[in-house]
């Protein structure tokens, strides 16, 4: 039986056993950031007294609760995987097939999308079950999010010992990852052995991660699926100054006065100015405006320009985007256009290896999911490669089943090697995307 009680520096914790696993859910790996910790980097944690029960997810980050048809249906519609929001929500998720703490698994760390205004670690798509099996330790974590995870403003950063402010959410992420990096050995976990992976937002905040001096050497690989690349990638470099300017723009609709009233007004009051800010960009224009920022401290400069002074992590990369991914219309992408995330891994491989590091291994995901005319839309490959395609409303077929197979062997023996390829399986060669070739696998039934 997989460990269910495991002690942390900070205490022990008690989750739920399985036949082959244990999960243990919403372990805190930070001070929940309220009152003067709002808009404040996170905490180190306090040691409790006796056990903590880590046996339910305990809520997500505050987000607005947007009418969002098709991905309400696709991944939300489950009202037993739903949590409330709250600001107290800096915990994180593990599930683990060890039976002691001294097996040194493997560990994933997942981070989850929905544009740095939404989504959470525990979604329904989301499940370690099948990384267990094949004897990997999954955490997934919750991060702060839109006004709370990435509001920047001169009144912030003047109180910042670093002059700098917005990346909470960022710093977040860091500190779960050094949570990890402590405390996963009792868990049957490996520290030298972290791969970090997201989605979207997720691979957004990865590619940040790898760019950041702050990461030190805590992670061994990186997975970044439809979110990051070089040059046509997601990640649009946006100055603090710039963020400083926006967060000026909502700050001005709190009718705030000074930080401490700021800090004084409630989620849903904020929330009711963050409308009316939200609309003001949407008529000008602005596009996603909460989001991490160059501030010189956790992102010391530009995406791009961090690539090409080879200040990124000199690991292995697996990265990769989907036919009917964003920033293309889905009767081009049918048509055989790729979408400018497609060229922005190709790009982020084809660079490494000018750089002369190890070329990454990129993917594309063309399996035109049944049930709708959707195609292989934004996210759709979180389904296959987390193993719960049971979960889903479509009518999956055998092969859709057996692609999930192929993406989790792919994707575990990455977490494992830093090599999706694995000897003795029935796996097609996955190449590195190098030289005139520059391969790319296509993932589809």
């Amino acid at each position: 039986m997989a460990v269910d009680r495991v002690r942390t520096e900070y205490g022990e914790v008690q989750g739920v056993s399985k036949d082959a696993y244990s999960v243990f859910r919403g372990i805190p790996y930070a001070k929940a950031p309220v009152g003067e910790l709002r808009w404040q980097p996170p905490q180190p944690l306090g040691a409790w007294d006796g056990v903590y029960s880590a046996e339910k997810f305990p809520c997500k980050s505050m987000q607005e609760i947007r009418e969002m048809p098709f991905y309400d249906k696709e991944f939300y519609s489950e009202k037993s995987y739903d949590v409330p929001c709250s600001e107290d929500s800096l915990y994180l998720n593990i599930w683990t097939p060890a039976k002691s703490g001294e097996e040194k698994l493997p560990v994933a760390v997942w981070i989850h999308g929905g544009a740095f205004m939404g989504g959470y670690g525990s979604e329904m798509e989301f499940d370690g079950e099948r990384f267990c099996e094949n004897g990997i330790i999954l955490v997934t974590i919750n991060y702060r999010l839109n006004l709370f995870g990435f509001l920047a403003h001169p009144w912030l950063s003047a109180e910042s010992e670093k002059g700098v402010s917005g990346n909470y959410g960022i710093m977040d992420q860091i500190t779960a990852l050094q949570w990890v990096s402590r405390n996963i050995r009792a868990f049957g976990g490996d520290p030298e052995v972290i791969t970090v992976m997201g989605q979207s937002a997720g691979a957004m905040s990865v590619q940040t991660l790898v760019s950041s001096p702050l990461t030190e050497n805590m992670m061994s690989k990186a997975v970044m699926q439809s979110g990051g690349g070089y040059n046509n990638g997601m990640n649009d470099d946006l100055s603090l100054e710039e963020a400083m300017t926006y967060g000026e723009a909502f700050v001005k609709q709190t009718g705030a006065k000074n930080l401490q009233e700021l800090r004084e007004m409630s989620a849903e009051e904020l929330y009711v100015a963050f409308g009316r800010f939200m609309g003001e960009m949407m008529q000008q224009g602005a596009g996603l405006v909460m989001r991490p920022n160059v501030d010189g401290y956790v992102l010391p400069e530009g995406y791009d320009r961090q690539i090409e002074q080879g200040k990124i992590k000199k690991i292995p990369y697996l990265i990769g985007s989907n036919q009917n991914d964003i920033f293309v219309e889905k009767k081009d992408a049918d048509a055989g256009v790729k979408s400018r995330l497609y060229q922005g891994c190709v790009d982020w491989s084809r660079f490494l290896e000018q750089a002369g590091a190890d070329p990454a291994y990129v993917y594309y995901f063309k399996r035109q999911l049944p049930g709708d005319d959707a195609g292989a839309f934004h996210s759709a490959e979180l389904w296959y490669m987390f193993g719960t395609l049971s979960r889903c409303w479509r009518p999956m077929t055998e092969e859709d089943f057996a692609l999930s197979e192929r993406m989790i062997a792919y994707w575990s023996n990455f977490i494992k090697t830093g090599n999706p390829n694995g000897d003795g399986e029935d796996l097609a060669e996955w190449k590195p995307c190098k030289g005139e070739g520059e391969f790319v696998l296509e993932l589809d039934v």
